[in-house]
């Protein structure tokens, strides 16, 4: 444990002692139990605030101590190091209200998109449809702008609140202020944490928008490996082309390193077959983007974050 680590977990302590443990603490908490791929070593600390006060108050050691740190949602497109993190892992699990009110849904940033796509279908609003199986947090769906079949977080979100981790502030934005794009926003290039979120859908029928929840997640279940520990899609699409297509028309569907190896169902999906080490999934990675490049003369982007 590092000096600023050791100085952080004695401040949680502290802070914990004062309110009611609103700081749940793991110790050399395996990463592979937090991510999607069921990938990586373990963190010096494993936090989950309960709520955005205690979020804030950790922030605020957080700056001060100057410790290494890493905010996670659902662990659905980050891969840890096999070697850990050094560091304190920041779970959003704690911040997952979700509700209704008239035609709005507000959420937390760490609120399953599962959760919130059910809380329209039983407030009989449509719009999120799309977002149902998708395997992420509200945070992270605003921070990336997920998206899918035709649809985006963009078309239907209305206004974030974040904590400036600068000035440990609390701001509002409006959707025009978030600078969208495909898997794009503002959060990815300033150093703000969303704490919440407010969708903006329209009036419908329960039983039509049911139909089409669940004939997305019968596409998702038919099309994409989800019998298996993944992180999604690897890559960005490409402009113009089909990532995975390119992926599967250079023989590369069931191509192995390790346990890790490209799915034979979606060629855009690594999968972890089993026993499959960062380093796997890493190799593999660079194997895919050394073909595509030779074949296609592209450069594919990753979308899963590594961690070390």
């Amino acid at each position: 444990m590092t000096e600023s680590i050791k100085n952080l977990y004695e401040r949680i302590l502290a802070y914990n002692g004062e309110h009611d443990n609103a700081i749940a603490i793991l110790r050399d908490e395996p990463m592979y139990r937090h991510t999607t791929f069921k990938i990586g070593g373990p963190a010096a600390l494993f936090l989950t605030p309960d709520s955005t006060d205690s979020m804030t108050a950790l922030c605020t050691m957080l700056k001060e101590t100057g410790a290494k740190h890493f905010f996670l949602g659902n662990g659905s497109n980050v891969l840890f190091d096999d070697g850990g993190f050094d560091g304190a892992v920041i779970s959003l699990a704690g911040l997952n209200s979700v509700s209704a009110d008239g035609n709005m849904i507000r959420a937390e940033a760490g609120a399953s998109v599962a959760s919130v796509c059910k809380a329209a279908r039983e407030a009989s609003l449509t719009g999120l449809e799309f977002a149902f199986g998708i395997p992420g947090t509200v945070g992270g769906a605003v921070y990336m702008n997920a998206g899918a079949y035709g649809g985006e977080t963009a078309f239907v979100l209305t206004e974030s609140t974040y904590l400036d981790l600068d000035t440990l502030t609390v701001c509002t934005i409006p959707l025009t202020e978030h600078s969208f794009g495909y898997r794009e926003s503002v959060y990815k290039h300033t150093k703000r944490l969303i704490l919440s979120a407010e969708f903006t859908l329209t009036e419908g029928k329960r039983e039509e928008i049911a139909a089409l929840m669940a004939d997305y997640m019968n596409r998702r279940v038919t099309k994409q490996p989800l019998e298996y520990p993944s992180a999604g899609s690897v890559f960005k699409r490409y402009p113009g082309r089909y990532t995975g297509q390119m992926i599967d028309e250079s023989g590369l569907k069931g191509y192995t390193i390790g346990g890790a190896q490209v799915s034979e169902k979606h060629a855009g999906f690594i999968i972890n077959k089993g026993g499959a080490t960062a380093k796997d999934v890493l190799d593999l990675i660079a194997y895919i983007k050394k073909v595509i490049l030779e074949n296609y003369g592209c450069e594919l982007e990753c979308e899963v974050i590594h961690v070390k």
